[in-house]
């Protein structure tokens, strides 16, 4: 038993990269997080699954957090009576707050335009707030359409969303 404890504590000293300390400062942020998490994990508690579960854990957060930053709503033609707005980056519900606050509820015209053309919605979340910024132009009187999702899109939207009559 001595014997592979010895051989288990060579194999870890000379497996791992001490040079990845000097590099903290080098990598992103959120890439030495983990790293750092990770390690600390697995020597606080001896167990090295826990310690990977914690890694993919951050990362995946750290992935969504990145990916919802990339969520854009710009404001393409606002003539008095049609104003229109075209949506890009994916939704989902780490994006939606963004999103909903992302349209311009003072001045309303007659008609709103939501072009998903660049855009996928990936859950329930985005398509409530998709339903939230339908119905609130609505209850301001504008018209409101939603054009150019994708088929994915379109089946979550009939799925999950409230009908989008104009009742």
């Amino acid at each position: 038993m001595a014997a592979l404890v010895a051989v288990m504590i060579m194999v870890s000293v000379g497996t791992f990269r001490w040079e990845s300390f000097h590099e903290l400062k080098t990598h992103p942020a959120s890439s030495s997080v983990v790293m750092v998490a990770t390690v600390a994990v697995v020597v606080a508690t001896h167990n090295l699954a826990l310690g990977v579960l914690t890694g993919v854990l951050l990362s995946g957060i750290f992935f969504a957090w990145e990916v919802s930053q990339q969520t854009h709503v710009h404001l393409v033609r606002d003539d008095g009576h049609v104003c229109a707005y075209t949506v890009s980056g994916q939704l989902f519900f780490a994006s939606t707050s963004a999103f909903r606050e992302a349209f311009d509820y003072a001045t309303v015209p007659p008609v709103v335009r939501i072009d998903l053309t660049g855009a996928h919605l990936w859950d329930t979340s985005a398509v409530g707030a998709l339903d939230a910024v339908v119905l609130k132009f609505r209850r301001l009187g504008a018209e409101v359409e939603v054009v150019g999702s994708n088929a994915a899109t379109a089946g979550l939207i009939a799925r999950l969303g409230r009908p989008h009559s104009p009742g």
